[in-house]
Protein backbone atom coordinates (compact mmCIF):
# COMPACT_ATOMS: atom_id res chain seq x y z
CA UNK A 1 0.00 0.00 0.00
CA UNK A 2 1.15 3.22 -0.79
CA UNK A 3 1.51 5.56 2.14
CA UNK A 4 2.18 9.78 2.80
CA UNK A 5 3.80 9.48 6.04
CA UNK A 6 5.34 12.34 7.66
CA UNK A 7 9.12 12.23 10.11
CA UNK A 8 8.37 15.35 12.21
CA UNK A 9 11.52 16.89 13.57
CA UNK A 10 12.61 20.10 16.05
CA UNK A 11 13.06 23.14 13.82
CA UNK A 12 16.90 23.49 12.96
CA UNK A 13 17.19 19.50 12.68
CA UNK A 14 14.91 18.88 9.26
CA UNK A 15 18.03 18.84 6.95
CA UNK A 16 19.12 15.96 9.12
CA UNK A 17 16.33 13.75 9.37
CA UNK A 18 15.61 14.20 5.91
CA UNK A 19 19.24 12.68 4.72
CA UNK A 20 18.04 9.74 7.48
CA UNK A 21 14.74 9.46 5.18
CA UNK A 22 16.65 9.63 2.23
CA UNK A 23 19.41 7.21 3.51
CA UNK A 24 16.72 4.62 4.12
CA UNK A 25 15.71 4.92 0.35
CA UNK A 26 12.22 7.03 0.66
CA UNK A 27 11.45 9.44 -1.90
CA UNK A 28 10.93 12.98 -0.28
CA UNK A 29 7.55 14.37 -1.17
CA UNK A 30 7.67 17.82 0.89
CA UNK A 31 10.46 19.70 3.53
CA UNK A 32 8.97 21.77 5.38
CA UNK A 33 9.72 23.69 9.23
CA UNK A 34 9.54 20.79 11.65
CA UNK A 35 8.32 18.12 9.23
CA UNK A 36 9.35 15.83 6.33
CA UNK A 37 6.78 14.33 3.99
CA UNK A 38 7.58 11.00 2.49
CA UNK A 39 6.05 8.45 0.33
CA UNK A 40 6.41 4.50 1.47
CA UNK A 41 4.48 1.52 2.63
CA UNK A 42 4.17 -0.45 5.85
CA UNK A 43 7.64 -1.69 5.87
CA UNK A 44 8.48 2.15 6.30
CA UNK A 45 6.78 2.56 9.32
CA UNK A 46 8.53 0.18 10.30
CA UNK A 47 11.25 1.04 9.01
CA UNK A 48 11.42 4.74 9.90
CA UNK A 49 10.66 3.88 13.73
CA UNK A 50 13.81 1.93 14.02
CA UNK A 51 16.37 4.39 12.43
CA UNK A 52 15.65 7.82 12.42
CA UNK A 53 17.69 8.88 15.34
CA UNK A 54 16.82 12.95 14.82
CA UNK A 55 13.14 12.52 14.34
CA UNK A 56 10.72 13.49 16.58
CA UNK A 57 7.98 10.98 15.85
CA UNK A 58 6.69 9.20 12.43
CA UNK A 59 3.08 9.87 11.75
CA UNK A 60 0.92 8.54 9.19
CA UNK A 61 -0.52 11.00 6.61
CA UNK A 62 -4.42 9.70 6.49
CA UNK A 63 -5.67 13.02 4.35
CA UNK A 64 -5.10 17.08 4.12
CA UNK A 65 -8.05 19.71 2.96
CA UNK A 66 -9.35 22.88 2.97
CA UNK A 67 -12.27 23.32 6.17
CA UNK A 68 -14.00 26.59 6.65
CA UNK A 69 -16.88 25.27 8.72
CA UNK A 70 -17.42 22.47 11.34
CA UNK A 71 -19.62 20.88 8.78
CA UNK A 72 -16.99 21.01 6.24
CA UNK A 73 -14.53 19.22 9.01
CA UNK A 74 -17.17 16.30 9.55
CA UNK A 75 -17.56 15.37 6.12
CA UNK A 76 -14.20 15.57 5.01
CA UNK A 77 -12.76 13.26 7.82
CA UNK A 78 -15.64 11.22 7.48
CA UNK A 79 -14.64 10.51 3.80
CA UNK A 80 -11.51 9.45 4.60
CA UNK A 81 -10.45 5.61 4.44
CA UNK A 82 -10.09 5.22 8.68
CA UNK A 83 -11.12 1.59 8.51
CA UNK A 84 -7.77 0.82 7.09
CA UNK A 85 -6.29 1.21 9.81
CA UNK A 86 -8.47 1.39 13.17
CA UNK A 87 -10.41 -2.24 13.68
CA UNK A 88 -13.42 -2.40 15.43
CA UNK A 89 -12.05 -2.82 19.00
CA UNK A 90 -9.74 0.25 18.32
CA UNK A 91 -8.97 2.31 20.88
CA UNK A 92 -8.31 5.79 19.64
CA UNK A 93 -7.79 9.40 21.00
CA UNK A 94 -7.80 12.82 19.10
CA UNK A 95 -5.38 15.62 19.68
CA UNK A 96 -5.00 18.77 18.23
CA UNK A 97 -3.74 22.95 17.41
CA UNK A 98 -5.20 25.25 15.00
CA UNK A 99 -3.37 28.12 13.94
CA UNK A 100 -4.96 30.98 12.10
CA UNK A 101 -7.81 29.12 11.20
CA UNK A 102 -11.54 29.89 11.40
CA UNK A 103 -11.80 26.97 13.05
CA UNK A 104 -9.88 27.77 16.21
CA UNK A 105 -11.23 25.96 18.87
CA UNK A 106 -9.33 23.11 19.10
CA UNK A 107 -11.70 21.25 21.63
CA UNK A 108 -14.45 21.75 19.12
CA UNK A 109 -12.31 20.26 16.13
CA UNK A 110 -11.18 17.10 18.45
CA UNK A 111 -14.89 16.24 19.12
CA UNK A 112 -16.13 16.85 15.74
CA UNK A 113 -13.19 14.56 14.17
CA UNK A 114 -13.65 12.05 16.74
CA UNK A 115 -17.18 11.71 15.70
CA UNK A 116 -16.58 12.10 12.07
CA UNK A 117 -14.74 8.64 12.89
CA UNK A 118 -16.54 6.98 15.01
CA UNK A 119 -19.57 7.76 12.42
CA UNK A 120 -17.45 6.42 9.19
CA UNK A 121 -16.43 3.20 11.40
CA UNK A 122 -20.01 2.65 12.49
CA UNK A 123 -21.35 2.34 8.97
CA UNK A 124 -18.49 -0.05 8.28
CA UNK A 125 -18.64 -2.30 11.09
CA UNK A 126 -22.33 -2.04 11.27
CA UNK A 127 -22.75 -1.51 15.14
CA UNK A 128 -23.55 1.60 17.13
CA UNK A 129 -21.07 0.88 19.85
CA UNK A 130 -17.34 0.43 20.14
CA UNK A 131 -15.36 -1.59 23.59
CA UNK A 132 -12.15 0.39 22.43
CA UNK A 133 -10.31 -2.58 24.07
CA UNK A 134 -7.91 -2.97 21.37
CA UNK A 135 -4.49 -1.71 20.38
CA UNK A 136 -3.74 2.31 20.84
CA UNK A 137 -4.39 4.93 17.79
CA UNK A 138 -4.19 8.75 18.46
CA UNK A 139 -5.67 10.80 15.61
CA UNK A 140 -3.90 14.14 15.35
CA UNK A 141 -5.58 17.47 13.52
CA UNK A 142 -3.60 20.03 12.58
CA UNK A 143 -5.10 23.23 11.05
CA UNK A 144 -2.65 26.25 9.99
CA UNK A 145 -4.42 29.03 7.83
CA UNK A 146 -7.75 26.53 7.09
CA UNK A 147 -5.35 23.65 5.66
CA UNK A 148 -6.60 20.47 8.07
CA UNK A 149 -3.78 17.42 8.11
CA UNK A 150 -5.07 14.31 9.52
CA UNK A 151 -2.53 11.85 10.82
CA UNK A 152 -2.28 8.58 13.07
CA UNK A 153 0.79 8.77 15.43
CA UNK A 154 2.34 5.09 14.89
CA UNK A 155 5.68 5.58 17.63
CA UNK A 156 3.98 6.51 20.59
CA UNK A 157 6.40 7.80 22.91
CA UNK A 158 8.77 10.33 21.01
CA UNK A 159 11.31 8.70 19.54
CA UNK A 160 14.09 10.33 21.76
CA UNK A 161 13.21 7.78 24.40
CA UNK A 162 15.43 5.15 22.81
CA UNK A 163 14.93 2.81 26.06
CA UNK A 164 18.88 2.98 27.62
CA UNK A 165 18.45 6.19 29.48
CA UNK A 166 17.81 3.88 33.13
CA UNK A 167 19.41 7.00 34.99
CA UNK A 168 19.09 10.37 34.50
CA UNK A 169 20.66 13.87 35.71
CA UNK A 170 19.19 17.77 35.78
CA UNK A 171 19.08 19.32 32.31
CA UNK A 172 20.16 16.43 30.02
CA UNK A 173 20.29 16.66 26.27
CA UNK A 174 17.45 15.32 24.44
CA UNK A 175 18.95 12.25 22.45
CA UNK A 176 17.66 13.51 18.85
CA UNK A 177 19.91 16.83 19.56
CA UNK A 178 22.65 14.84 20.75
CA UNK A 179 22.76 12.82 17.63
CA UNK A 180 22.61 15.80 15.57
CA UNK A 181 25.20 17.09 17.41
CA UNK A 182 27.17 14.26 16.25
CA UNK A 183 26.34 14.04 12.68
CA UNK A 184 26.88 17.57 12.51
CA UNK A 185 30.21 16.95 12.98
CA UNK A 186 33.36 15.95 11.47
CA UNK A 187 33.80 12.61 13.72
CA UNK A 188 33.77 9.29 12.22
CA UNK A 189 34.92 5.86 13.20
CA UNK A 190 38.59 5.39 13.94
CA UNK A 191 38.89 9.49 15.34
CA UNK A 192 38.97 10.38 19.29
CA UNK A 193 35.75 12.19 19.97
CA UNK A 194 35.79 13.72 24.12
CA UNK A 195 32.89 14.87 26.15
CA UNK A 196 34.62 16.21 29.13
CA UNK A 197 31.10 17.69 30.13
CA UNK A 198 28.88 14.35 29.66
CA UNK A 199 25.90 14.63 31.98
CA UNK A 200 24.28 11.00 31.95
CA UNK A 201 26.04 10.25 28.33
CA UNK A 202 23.52 11.07 26.23
CA UNK A 203 25.87 12.63 23.68
CA UNK A 204 28.76 9.60 23.56
CA UNK A 205 26.56 6.95 24.10
CA UNK A 206 24.94 8.14 20.68
CA UNK A 207 28.26 8.50 19.03
CA UNK A 208 28.85 5.00 20.07
CA UNK A 209 25.47 3.88 18.64
CA UNK A 210 26.42 5.75 15.52
CA UNK A 211 29.37 4.34 14.92
CA UNK A 212 28.43 0.67 15.58
CA UNK A 213 25.41 1.32 13.46
CA UNK A 214 22.93 0.59 16.36
CA UNK A 215 19.49 1.61 15.53
CA UNK A 216 18.13 4.04 17.72
CA UNK A 217 14.87 2.39 18.32
CA UNK A 218 15.84 -1.48 18.68
CA UNK A 219 15.28 -1.36 22.53
CA UNK A 220 11.71 -0.53 22.66
CA UNK A 221 8.47 -0.60 21.62
CA UNK A 222 6.08 1.24 18.98
CA UNK A 223 2.65 2.01 19.41
CA UNK A 224 2.20 0.88 15.69
CA UNK A 225 3.94 -2.38 16.66
CA UNK A 226 0.20 -3.53 17.82
CA UNK A 227 -1.58 -2.54 14.90
CA UNK A 228 -3.26 -5.39 12.62
CA UNK A 229 -2.82 -3.36 9.68
CA UNK A 230 1.12 -3.85 9.47
CA UNK A 231 2.11 -7.27 9.93
CA UNK A 232 3.71 -8.54 13.10
CA UNK A 233 6.31 -10.40 10.86
CA UNK A 234 7.24 -7.01 9.08
CA UNK A 235 8.55 -6.06 13.05
CA UNK A 236 10.59 -9.64 13.01
CA UNK A 237 12.57 -9.05 10.24
CA UNK A 238 13.36 -5.39 10.38
CA UNK A 239 14.89 -5.80 13.99
CA UNK A 240 16.48 -9.19 12.81
CA UNK A 241 18.29 -7.23 10.24
CA UNK A 242 19.16 -3.93 12.57
CA UNK A 243 20.51 -6.77 14.44
CA UNK A 244 22.77 -8.01 11.55
CA UNK A 245 23.86 -4.76 10.38
CA UNK A 246 25.42 -3.53 13.52
CA UNK A 247 29.41 -3.48 13.61
CA UNK A 248 30.28 -4.77 16.42
CA UNK A 249 34.37 -4.43 15.13
CA UNK A 250 34.18 -0.55 14.78
CA UNK A 251 36.91 1.17 16.02
CA UNK A 252 34.70 3.50 18.65
CA UNK A 253 36.99 5.66 21.09
CA UNK A 254 35.30 7.90 23.01
CA UNK A 255 36.20 9.93 26.00
CA UNK A 256 33.20 10.91 28.70
CA UNK A 257 33.88 12.55 32.15
CA UNK A 258 32.33 15.21 34.30
CA UNK A 259 32.99 16.43 37.62
CA UNK A 260 29.82 15.11 39.47
CA UNK A 261 30.57 11.32 40.03
CA UNK A 262 26.68 10.82 40.42
CA UNK A 263 26.38 11.30 36.52
CA UNK A 264 29.34 9.74 35.33
CA UNK A 265 27.79 7.00 37.51
CA UNK A 266 24.29 7.16 35.69
CA UNK A 267 26.08 7.54 32.24
CA UNK A 268 28.02 4.24 32.97
CA UNK A 269 24.78 2.62 33.76
CA UNK A 270 22.84 4.20 30.21
CA UNK A 271 26.17 2.89 28.24
CA UNK A 272 26.08 -0.46 29.43
CA UNK A 273 21.95 -0.86 28.82
CA UNK A 274 22.56 0.61 25.30
CA UNK A 275 25.09 -1.69 25.00
CA UNK A 276 28.03 0.38 24.13
CA UNK A 277 29.90 0.30 27.42
CA UNK A 278 33.28 -0.87 25.89
CA UNK A 279 34.37 1.51 23.78
CA UNK A 280 33.42 4.50 25.83
CA UNK A 281 36.17 5.39 28.96
CA UNK A 282 34.43 7.10 31.88
CA UNK A 283 35.91 9.05 34.70
CA UNK A 284 35.02 11.31 37.20
CA UNK A 285 37.23 14.49 36.34
CA UNK A 286 37.20 18.25 36.37
CA UNK A 287 37.58 19.91 32.94
CA UNK A 288 39.77 22.12 33.76
CA UNK A 289 41.99 18.19 34.54
CA UNK A 290 40.93 16.92 31.26
CA UNK A 291 43.71 15.60 29.22
CA UNK A 292 44.40 13.70 26.20
CA UNK A 293 47.24 12.64 23.78
CA UNK A 294 46.91 12.01 20.41
CA UNK A 295 46.14 14.62 17.79
CA UNK A 296 42.83 16.00 15.80
CA UNK A 297 40.15 14.57 17.90
CA UNK A 298 36.77 15.91 18.41
CA UNK A 299 35.30 17.39 21.44
CA UNK A 300 31.40 17.56 21.43
CA UNK A 301 29.63 18.68 24.56
CA UNK A 302 26.96 20.25 25.96
CA UNK A 303 28.01 22.23 28.79
CA UNK A 304 25.50 23.91 31.85
CA UNK A 305 24.02 26.96 30.31
CA UNK A 306 24.14 28.99 33.80
CA UNK A 307 20.31 29.88 33.72
CA UNK A 308 19.59 29.88 37.34
CA UNK A 309 21.08 33.09 39.97
CA UNK A 310 24.71 32.41 40.71
CA UNK A 311 25.97 29.71 38.51
CA UNK A 312 27.53 32.52 35.55
CA UNK A 313 31.05 32.69 37.25
CA UNK A 314 31.02 28.72 37.34
CA UNK A 315 30.34 28.66 33.20
CA UNK A 316 32.78 31.51 32.59
CA UNK A 317 35.79 29.35 34.19
CA UNK A 318 34.80 26.31 31.65
CA UNK A 319 34.88 29.19 29.10
CA UNK A 320 38.36 29.94 30.16
CA UNK A 321 39.43 26.44 30.28
CA UNK A 322 38.09 25.55 26.71
CA UNK A 323 40.33 28.83 25.87
CA UNK A 324 42.89 27.27 27.44
CA UNK A 325 42.99 23.44 26.00
CA UNK A 326 42.33 24.44 22.58
CA UNK A 327 45.24 26.88 22.82
CA UNK A 328 47.28 23.88 23.93
CA UNK A 329 45.40 21.44 21.62
CA UNK A 330 44.76 23.07 18.07
CA UNK A 331 44.36 20.59 15.80
CA UNK A 332 41.96 19.34 17.68
CA UNK A 333 37.75 20.39 16.31
CA UNK A 334 34.79 21.82 19.18
CA UNK A 335 31.44 21.20 18.27
CA UNK A 336 29.37 23.19 21.51
CA UNK A 337 25.95 23.70 22.45
CA UNK A 338 24.52 26.58 24.26
CA UNK A 339 21.85 29.40 24.94
CA UNK A 340 24.73 31.54 25.83
CA UNK A 341 24.68 34.22 23.13
CA UNK A 342 27.83 35.58 24.44
CA UNK A 343 29.91 32.35 24.52
CA UNK A 344 32.52 32.96 21.15
CA UNK A 345 33.30 37.00 22.34
CA UNK A 346 33.80 35.20 26.16
CA UNK A 347 35.47 31.90 25.20
CA UNK A 348 37.86 32.57 21.55
CA UNK A 349 36.79 36.38 21.00
CA UNK A 350 36.53 35.23 17.52
CA UNK A 351 33.60 33.71 15.29
CA UNK A 352 32.79 30.31 15.36
CA UNK A 353 33.55 29.11 12.02
CA UNK A 354 30.05 28.12 11.69
CA UNK A 355 26.73 27.70 13.96
CA UNK A 356 23.69 27.04 13.74
CA UNK A 357 20.12 27.96 15.64
CA UNK A 358 18.66 24.72 17.07
CA UNK A 359 16.65 23.55 20.45
CA UNK A 360 17.13 21.74 23.39
CA UNK A 361 13.20 20.97 24.34
CA UNK A 362 12.24 24.38 25.06
CA UNK A 363 15.43 25.98 24.92
CA UNK A 364 16.89 27.99 21.84
CA UNK A 365 20.45 27.09 21.84
CA UNK A 366 23.22 28.01 19.44
CA UNK A 367 25.49 25.02 17.66
CA UNK A 368 28.91 26.41 17.37
CA UNK A 369 31.46 24.81 15.83
CA UNK A 370 34.91 25.36 15.68
CA UNK A 371 37.85 23.28 13.08
CA UNK A 372 40.78 22.69 14.34
CA UNK A 373 43.94 22.55 11.89
CA UNK A 374 43.72 19.95 9.45
CA UNK A 375 46.24 16.81 9.49
CA UNK A 376 49.96 17.24 7.55
CA UNK A 377 49.87 15.44 4.27
CA UNK A 378 52.91 13.13 3.86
Amino acid sequence: MKLEIIATATFGLEAIVKREVETLGYKIIKSEDAKITFMGDERAIVKSNLWLRCADRVLLKMGEFNAFSFEELFQQTKALPWEQWIPEDGKFTVTGSSVKSKLHSVPDCQAIVKKAIVEKLKEVYHCDWFKETGSEYTVKITILKDRVTLTIDTSGAGLHKRGYRVEDVAAPIKETLASAMVQLSFWKEGRLLADPMCGSGTIAIEAAMIGRNIAPGLSRKFASEGWSAISEKLWKEERKKAYEAIKYDADIRIKASDINPAAVKAARKNAEEAGVDDCIEFSVVPFSKFKIEENYGIMICNPPYGERIGEKEDIHKIYRDLNLFFKKNPTWSLYLVTTDKEFERLTFNRPADRRRKLYNGRLEVCYYQYYGAKPVKA
